[in-house]
């Protein structure tokens, strides 16, 4: 198998290209880092069947050769970048999207597009089945990303219906681990962040709010057995255990060996109360759930900070 993964040098992106690669795949990973790091691939310089290419996929990208998958995963994923770069944001859900589908269509290739559980904005429903369409705020300053992804998803399916592409979509919850940017803004990394650094934990609004966290490892064997599935509607993806923000901060705490205290700040604005998948259809046709529990998930996080 000859693929393309788009965000390579992103967190998750970097960790599927390390999947790919020990399952015997030639893998051509692109990426404009703009959020992604060249740190990430770093180990993978030298293996021939691995191809770096600094590639912005709002630009449209045609490769040497045969590509069996296309796996799209580049776009600015944690608030602080997304908010920070809105337009381009946007435009790698549209463009970069329609892009990476015509390079699959050219190539007659399969391709998997990585959604979000932002997907469902602040759900009215819980847990949030796939068949859930979501309370999403279509003007909010997330929007960018979450209505983006929700164009991601329809623009996939178009192509899946009216150009007879090969299409899956996983819609991806609260993925966490390695190779996280400490700086990243997302809850874990800023957790672990202010604990070694033995400042108070963040935790916006009363931390009432609640999250369901997914070892990158997990996630990635999830998008690998859907990318060799049949299904073609999209599947979520995440851990289907709820913890509150304020519980995981005293997780974070205890794990780190700190008692550095809390500060509560505003919660921001479209900020969802609840975040839990229902992954019974992951569970039904892929024989697939999360393995690594969220304390062994949060020391190996710890351990790769730490060095």
């Amino acid at each position: 198998m000859r693929v393309v993964v788009s965000g390579a040098a992103g967190f998750i992106g970097s960790h599927l290209c390390d999947r790919l690669l020990a399952d015997g795949q030639e893998v051509i990973g692109l990426d404009n880092l703009s959020t992604g790091r060249a740190e990430n691939l770093r180990h993978l310089q030298g293996r021939p069947e691995f191809r770096f290419v600094r590639h912005d996929i709002r630009e449209p990208f045609q490769a040497d050769g045969r590509i069996d998958v296309v796996y799209n995963l580049a776009c600015p994923a944690s608030p602080r970048d997304y908010l920070a770069a809105p337009l381009e944001t946007l435009a790698a859900c549209s463009e970069g999207t329609r892009n990476m589908l015509e390079l699959a269509v050219h190539n007659r290739a399969r391709f998997l597009q990585a959604s979000t559980s932002e997907a469902y904005g602040d759900a009215l429903v819980q847990p949030q089945p796939e068949t859930y369409w979501g309370n999403v705020n279509p003007v909010g300053p997330r929007s960018v990303y979450d209505e983006g992804k929700r164009y991601a998803e329809a623009l996939t399916m178009a192509y899946h219906r009216e150009r007879g592409t090969d299409t899956r979509i996983a819609r991806l919850f609260n993925v966490y681990g390695p190779r996280m940017k400490r700086g990243d803004g997302r809850v874990l990394p800023a957790f672990l962040d202010q604990a070694l650094r033995a400042v108070p934990l963040t935790v916006f609004g009363d931390g009432s709010q609640t999250r369901s966290f997914c070892y990158v490892s997990d996630i990635v064997e999830g998008i690998v057995r859907l990318a060799a599935s049949d299904e073609t509607t999209p599947v979520n993806l995440g851990g289907p255990d709820e913890i509150t923000v304020l519980e995981l901060a005293k997780v974070v705490q205890t794990i780190a060996g700190v008692d550095c205290g809390i500060t509560h700040l505003e919660l921001p604005q479209d900020d969802p109360s609840r975040r839990q998948p229902d992954i019974a259809k992951a569970r039904r046709l892929l024989n697939w759930e999360p393995e690594v529990d969220l304390r062994q998930g949060v020391r190996l996080m710890l351990a790769s900070y730490l060095g």
